[in-house]
């Protein structure tokens, strides 16, 4: 039997593990060349893995719920379509991975595998005296630093069935530096816990999915990290209207694709911070880190109500016929679960647009580790004040509210003021005449 290995592939660089939430095919099935083979979640994205090559599944080494390392092997295909009777010896490698989850088989060349020295008073972790799941991610965290098999243990996981996650090591090993230290006596912050909350006998209860639970931490931890500002401003945003107004029809016809706002946006946007570099930021502590590319991430409603930020990356080098393409692309593929995790990594800035849902305004949370993000409310009809040289007049305009909720560690309200005035006067001076 030929056999072939669908391992877990690379992920994104930040990206070393992913959970597998569901087999799409059983062991027996035949595959196709670009069949989905499993569906996988990271704290991301959620993505699937297509089969490469032709050939019978004939064996699958982790369940549902499980979690991997990035290069692990975690499905067998025979390619000749026929199960083998003598499958010992190819298969010593997968039940090695099997009983003994720290192995990762990756696809370069093997090496000595040597162990790192560690000081003698403190005890690489024996995690068969446990019975308890840990992944690699966390075996490798708890090894390097020194973490106890017993202090592992008593460590509460947040995830699947009480798994202890990355996160959960990296909290355990801050509080165990904060009580260890006494060289600081700073107080620290007091933890506030959320009320208990008592359900009725007509209540329905459910679980938070994963990914609203994502949704819910990351912003939790926004609003903690970062002291939020909003300033607002209205824009006449009448010559974009009516510009796209004569445009849709002619460039649905020649791209089979529908021109809208989103695009005009973020091409100002992007000019706005090429202008204002300043809030094209990320903090690290009291380093400033100024990004050289800008990356700008669009919020996306999902059907089921979740939200996913796909990145437009390099937005400020691209035409508006590009930002166009790019925008129908990522916003088609994220309400379809298509996106690859890259496409949603690397924002610099956040656009979101309220008046989707015909909203005038709101005062978004920043997308860390960004400080700051941009809200786009519904245009409307309104009446306006008109000057020309003849005076002024009341006149019908099509009115739009921008909001920018900024990091007020390094946006300052006249930066955070400076910004916004920069892209009214890009939208408001949009010129009709632009091709696309």
């Amino acid at each position: 039997m030929a056999k072939f290995e669908i391992i877990m592939p690379k992920l994104g660089e930040s990206i070393i593990e992913a959970t597998i939430t569901r087999w799409v095919k059983n062991v027996g099935d035949q595959l196709e060349e670009d069949d989905s083979i499993v569906e996988i979640a990271t704290d991301k994205v959620d993505s699937e893995i297509p089969s490469p090559i032709e050939g019978k599944l004939v064996e699958v080494l982790f369940e549902e719920g499980d979690i991997v390392a990035v290069g692990t092997v975690i499905a067998v295909v025979d390619m000749d379509g026929e199960d083998s009777e003598d499958t010992t010896k190819s298969d010593e490698p997968v039940k090695e991975a099997e009983n003994n989850p720290e192995i990762v088989e990756e696809t370069a060349p093997k090496t000595t595998k040597v162990e790192a020295s560690v000081p003698s008073e403190t005890k690489v972790p024996d995690f068969s005296g446990s019975d308890r799941f840990y992944s690699p991610l966390v075996k490798s965290i708890a090894k390097q630093e020194h973490i106890s098999i017993q202090e592992l243990d008593g460590i509460k996981g947040s995830g699947k069935n009480g798994r202890v996650t990355k996160n959960d090591v990296q909290n355990f090993l801050a509080n165990r530096g904060a009580s260890k230290s006494s060289a600081t006596p700073a107080k620290a912050p007091t933890t506030i816990s959320a009320p208990p909350v008592q359900s009725m006998a007509s209540d329905r209860v459910e679980e938070m999915d994963r990914m609203r639970r994502i949704i819910s931490d990351h912003m939790v931890m926004s609003k903690q990290v970062s002291p939020h500002v909003t300033s607002f401003i209205d824009v006449d945003v009448t010559n974009i209207v009516n510009w796209r107004n004569g445009i849709k029809d002619k460039f649905l016809a020649r791209e089979g694709e529908k021109v809208t706002f989103t695009p005009i946006f973020i091409q100002a946007a992007a000019q706005a911070l090429k202008d204002y570099p300043q809030i094209n930021v990320s903090l690290d502590g009291y380093k400033i880190i100024y990004r050289k590319n800008i990356n700008i991430g669009m919020a996306t409603a999902l059907p089921n109500g979740n939200l996913i930020v796909p990145v437009i990356k390099n937005a400020d080098e691209k035409s508006l016929l590009g930002v166009v393409k790019s925008v129908n692309d990522l916003a088609n593929r994220a309400k379809s679960n298509k996106l690859q995790p890259d496409e949603i990594q690397d924002g610099t800035f956040t656009m979101t647009n309220f008046g989707s849902f015909d909203s005038l305004t709101g005062t978004p949370i920043i997308n860390q580790p960004q400080v700051a993000i941009l809200g786009v409310g519904a245009i409307r009809k309104k009446p306006a004040v008109i000057e020309t040289p003849q005076g002024d007049f009341i006149g019908i305009r099509h009115i739009m509210i921008l909001s920018l909720a900024y990091d007020h560690r390094i946006v300052d309200g006249a930066l955070g003021g400076m910004y916004l005035k920069r892209m009214k006067e890009l939208l408001e001076n949009f010129n009709h005449d632009t091709s696309i």
